[in-house]
C-alpha cells in the first residue's frame, strides 16, 4: 500500500487573503516528522507530505488567514485553529453547515461555522493522529520539565568566576591596557631603525634629532631601591631615559660602528629598554606585587622582563610572513632585522616556534594578561628572598587562570589550554637564558655594549657587566 498524498487545491485557491507573490504557484516539500521516544507511532501509510515555509515566507494559516504559529497536527496553523481542530477530534464532534456546505471562513467568521471550518482543517492536511493523548501531553509535559531541571542543574555546575577573581582580572586588564600602546606610536621616537648601509652624512643627522626629542634623564640607577620605590605611575609613562649614542671623540669612527653588521642595535635596544619600562608599570599594578620587598621586586623585574617582552609581542606577530608588525613597515621586524642586532639562529629560531605556537593557542585577553603575571610572580628565580611569599601571590593567580578557562574558554580550545599554558613558561625559561648569554656576547665588544641603553645594563648587568 503506497504513501498517501495530500493535495490542497483550496488551500491555494483564495480561502485566505492573497499574499503577493505567495500561493499563486502549488508548492510543498516533504517534511521529516520524528515521533517522540514513547508515543505511538504513526503508520508508515499515513504520513502525509506537510509543507515548508521559508524564512522569508509569512505565517498564514491555511484554515482562517489569521498570522500562523508554526506547523500544527501537519499543517500550518493559528493557535485558535489548532485548538479548535484539536477538541474536535477529542470529542468527535459532528457538526452541520447551515448553508451551503461552502462558507468562506476567514479569522473575523470562523466562529460562524464549525462545520466548514473543521472540513477545512482536513482539507489542508490536518490529521488526528497527530494528537496527543492527556496522558501522552502529561507525558510531553514531564519530559519538558524534566529537561529544564537538567540544564539548571547543569548552569548550577558549570564553573563560574568569583567576584573576587574577577576584580583581579579586571585590574590586570586595565593594567596592561595603560602599559601597552597597540598603536606602537612612541616607536618613532627610538633611534630610527637602518636596514642598509647609508652614507655618514644620513646617520649623524638622523642620531642627533633623535637625541632632541627624548629625554636627558639618566635611567642607569632606575632599578637602585630608591629610584624603583619611586617610578612615576604607569597612567602618566615615564619620561624616556635617554637613549641616544654617547657622543665620541672621533665622530667617523662612531658612524662607521653604528652602520656597521649591527645596524639595528640601536634601534632594538631603545626598543627593549622602552617595553621594559612597560612591564615595570604593568607589574607594579599586578595585585600584591607592591607588597612585596622592594629587592624581590626588582629581582622578579630583572629575571622576567625579557620573558613577558616575548609574551607582549606574540599581538604583534602575524603567522603569514612570520614578522612583527608594530604599525607601519619602519616598524615591521623580520627575523633577518633581528640577526643585524647581533641575535643569532639560536634564539630567533626557537623564538618564532615559540611564537607560532602561542598564537595558535588563541589565547583570551583575560588569559594573556594572566600569563604574563603568573610569569613575573616566579618564587624560583635567583636572589627571591621570600619565594613563599611569591609562591603565595602566583598560585592565587594560577587559580584565577584554571577558573577562567573553565568557565569562559569553551572546548576543544579550552582542553589542556592550562598545561600548554605552563609549558610555555618553561619555554620562555630556556629563550630567556639563550637570550642572556647573547647579550654576554655583545659585551665582550665595547663598540657593541656602549649601544646599550643605561637601562638595559641595568637589568641585564649580572650577565653584561
Amino acid at each position: 500500500m503506497g504513501k498517501k498524498h495530500f493535495f490542497f487545491p483550496a488551500f491555494l485557491k483564495g480561502n485566505i487573503p492573497e499574499a503577493p507573490g505567495i500561493f499563486k504557484e502549488p508548492w510543498g516539500c516533504l517534511v521529516s516528522l520524528s515521533q517522540p521516544q514513547g508515543f505511538p507511532s504513526i503508520p508508515e501509510s499515513q504520513k502525509p507530505i506537510g509543507i515548508f515555509f521559508g524564512r522569508s515566507v509569512p505565517r498564514v494559516c491555511g484554515v482562517c488567514g489569521d498570522r500562523a504559529t508554526g506547523f500544527h497536527f501537519n499543517a500550518m496553523t493559528c493557535e485558535g485553529c489548532k485548538g479548535f481542530f484539536r477538541r474536535s477530534m477529542k470529542r468527535k464532534a459532528m457538526f452541520t453547515c447551515p448553508f451551503s456546505g461552502e462558507c468562506h471562513i476567514t479569522k473575523d467568521n470562523r466562529r460562524h461555522c464549525q462545520a466548514c471550518r473543521l472540513k477545512r482543517c482536513l482539507d489542508i492536511g490536518m490529521m488526528k493522529e497527530f494528537i496527543l493523548t492527556d496522558e501522552e501531553v502529561q507525558r510531553k509535559r514531564e519530559m519538558i520539565l524534566k529537561r529544564k531541571e537538567e540544564e539548571a542543574l547543569r548552569e548550577s555546575l558549570k564553573p563560574k568566576l568569583s567576584e573576587e577573581q574577577q576584580k583581579v582580572i579586571d585590574i590586570l586588564l586595565e593594567a596592561h591596557r595603560k602599559t601597552y600602546d597597540p598603536t606602537y606610536a612612541d616607536f618613532t621616537k627610538f633611534r630610527p631603525p637602518v636596514r642598509s648601509h647609508p652614507s655618514s652624512r644620513g646617520a649623524t643627522k638622523s642620531s642627533s634629532l633623535l637625541t632632541q626629542d627624548l629625554s636627558s634623564e639618566d635611567s642607569s640607577d632606575l632599578f637602585s631601591s630608591e629610584a624603583f620605590s619611586t617610578f612615576p605611575d604607569p597612567a602618566e609613562p615615564p619620561p624616556f631615559p635617554s637613549l641616544a649614542l654617547q657622543e665620541e671623540q672621533d665622530e667617523s669612527s662612531s658612524v662607521n660602528l653604528q652602520f656597521s653588521q649591527l645596524s639595528m642595535l640601536p634601534h632594538l635596544a631603545d626598543l627593549v629598554s622602552y617595553s621594559i619600562q612597560k612591564v615595570i608599570g604593568f607589574a607594579k599594578m599586578i595585585p600584591g606585587f607592591r607588597d612585596l620587598s622592594v629587592e624581590d621586586q626588582i629581582v622578579l623585574l630583572k629575571c622576567s622582563a625579557m620573558e613577558v617582552i616575548m609574551l607582549r609581542s606574540n599581538e604583534s606577530f602575524t603567522l603569514e610572513d612570520m614578522s612583527w608588525t608594530c604599525g607601519s613597515n619602519d616598524f615591521k621586524y623580520r627575523v633577518s632585522d633581528v640577526t643585524q642586532a647581533g641575535h643569532s639562529m639560536d634564539l630567533l629560531e626557537p623564538l618564532v616556534k615559540f611564537q607560532v605556537g602561542l598564537k595558535k593557542l588563541n589565547l583570551h585577553e583575560e588569559e594573556h594578561v594572566l600569563l604574563m603575571a603568573i610569569c613575573i610572580l616566579s618564587p624560583d628565580r635567583p636572589g627571591v628572598r621570600e619565594p613563599l611569599r611569591v609562591e603565595a601571590l602566583q598560585e592565587r593567580l594560577s587559580e584565577v587562570l584554571q577558573s577562567y578557562i573553565r568557565a569562559r574558554h569553551a572546548a576543544p580550545g579550552g582542553r589542556l589550554l592550562y598545561a600548554k599554558m605552563i609549558q610555555k613558561l618553561a619555554d620562555l625559561r630556556s629563550l630567556n637564558e639563550e637570550h642572556s648569554r647573547q647579550y654576554r656576547c655583545l659585551s665582550f665588544q665595547p663598540e657593541h655594549s656602549m649601544q646599550l641603553t643605561p637601562l638595559l645594563l641595568e637589568v641585564f648587568g649580572n650577565e653584561i657587566s
